[in-house]
């Protein structure tokens, strides 16, 4: 049984489209909310486009949470499915940090070029702070690749330090040798490891930290349903390796655009430690720390999440 949405009612108070974006080979799957719809005027006329990019093995539900607490006159907030995730096709390419990293800057010169005098931010949840961080920083397949063009950036639960030297590295250890399996085993019987039901809901177990009944069943719900939307085995373990075998901070020093990082000083993942080397790395951020919340900020504290993000928004105006 679906369990209702804590952000069902916010959500709804905004306009929602879907549209299909040829790029790199990959059927991407948007979807649009606030100021863009179907009519291109509107599109045209938005005064900040937000480009929002979710984290492993998730798709552009997982940030909806935040999405909702955005909406606002003249926003337009854009999320796509990660190619090979949800309902977007696999990239021709493939699938590590670099190929990511080519399709996010394709994906925003279209979006962009749809409302060309627009301040153009670029948002990012964790493998998503990866791949934004890398489009900003120049990397690419191609040697020489630009870095993506953005008037801001914002990265909540940066991954800011490799994985496996978190909080909770063992985990991450158990983590890899769980994909090395389904990486050994036929075809058929990897994929249905990897989309096994109880192995999703250790990781969401693994994950939430908040003790809201009603919030943890909703969690994991959301996970029950999205976790395992990816196009095929290959695609799920290429993106694994890319997503603990880099971090923001191989791109930190060439993120040369204003950057806000959301953390959390609970993240199993990243340590509140390495987001502030981070921070300090980057020529141009600031760090707000959100209390008593791990990995899962977009689900469990997207309230103040967004507050952080206007505000943001306003220093930049």
């Amino acid at each position: 049984m679906t369990v209702a949405s804590p952000y069902a009612v916010e959500l709804s108070r905004l306009p929602v489209t879907t549209r299909v974006v040829p790029v790199l080979g990959s059927d991407t799957h948007v979807w649009e909310y606030g100021a863009s719809g179907t009519d291109a005027d509107a599109r045209r006329d938005a005064e900040t486009v937000i480009m929002v990019i979710h984290g492993y093995r998730g798709d552009h539900h997982g940030l909806e949470p935040i999405i909702a607490q955005l909406g606002a006159p003249g926003l337009r907030m854009v999320a796509p499915d990660l190619p090979g995730f949800g309902d977007s096709d696999p990239l021709r390419a493939g699938h590590t940090v670099d190929d990511y990293a080519d399709w996010l800057r394709a994906l925003c010169a279209t979006v962009r070029a749809e409302s060309p005098t627009a301040r153009f931010v670029v948002l990012g949840h964790s493998f998503g702070s990866i791949i934004v961080s890398a489009a900003l920083a120049g990397e690419g397949a191609a040697a020489g690749t630009a870095p993506l063009e953005a008037d801001a950036a914002i990265l909540i639960n940066p991954i800011s330090a490799p994985a496996l030297t978190g909080p909770r590295g063992v985990m991450t250890r158990v983590a890899i040798g769980y994909y090395q399996l389904a990486a050994a085993v036929p075809e058929k019987l990897g994929y249905t490891l990897l989309s096994l039901p109880l192995m999703v809901r250790v990781i969401s177990i693994t994950m939430v930290k908040t003790h809201d009944r009603h919030l943890r069943r909703w969690v994991h719900d959301q996970h029950d349903r999205y976790f395992s939307a990816f196009a095929n085995r290959t695609v799920v373990l290429d993106a694994f390796r890319a997503s603990v075998s880099h971090d923001v901070s191989e791109y930190a020093a060439r993120i040369t655009v204003p950057t806000l990082m959301v953390a959390a000083d609970k993240d199993d993942i990243t340590p509140m430690s390495a987001q502030h080397e981070v921070q300090e790395a980057i020529p141009d951020a600031r760090l707000v720390t959100i209390h008593d919340v791990g990995h899962l900020i977009h689900y469990e504290r997207p309230i103040e999440a967004a507050a952080a993000i206007r505000s943001f928004l306003a220093e930049l105006s």
